[in-house]
């Protein structure tokens, strides 16, 4: 089973990279501007990812800041935001790199931002919620940038497995 999240802990990473390196050849109006996307904009998306993955790493190992907002601005600038996501993608892969059956197995304790009620779920389904959330606003992004007119990159997991096959990724 920790293979399955080696695996998409790997392809998150990857895929953020690319999506970042996309992100990096828009303007500072295009990055800013209104797409009609959840978070509205590259800059909110991007700071939304950020910002989700820092709460479910604090409920996963009860460290790090958990920003009290889902739609918190961790930075304005993106050169600033790509290097917080680069590090919290080597958080997120070393976290599931310690991962062993036993805690895979196990259940975790949080509270959601929204409410003051206690959850309690197994682990493994946390993580795929994860995982999913991650890639659900990822697509987001793509759509920002498609609606831009600008070329989005493929972030398909088949496309990333495959590289990881042929060693390229």
């Amino acid at each position: 089973m920790k293979e399955h999240y080696t695996t998409f802990a790997g392809y998150n990473a990857w895929a953020n990279r690319r999506l970042y390196d996309a992100a990096a050849l828009l303007s500072d109006a295009e990055y800013r501007a209104d797409q009609g996307a959840f978070f509205k904009s590259m800059h909110g998306t991007l700071n939304h990812l950020l910002t989700t993955d820092r709460i479910w790493m604090k409920r996963f190992t009860g460290e790090g800041d958990a920003p009290d907002r889902l739609d918190a601005i961790l930075h304005e600038r993106l050169v600033d935001l790509r290097a917080a996501r680069e590090a919290e993608d080597r958080r997120i892969v070393s976290y599931i790199d310690g991962l062993d059956d036993a805690r895979l197995a196990g259940v975790i304790r949080y509270r959601r931002v929204s409410t003051p009620d206690e959850f309690v779920q197994k682990l493994m389904p946390a993580l795929d919620h994860w995982f999913n959330h991650q890639t659900h606003h990822r697509g987001h992004a793509h759509m920002i940038l498609t609606s831009l007119g600008k070329k989005a990159p493929e972030l398909d997991l088949l496309y990333y497995q495959r590289l990881v096959e042929a060693g390229q990724a």
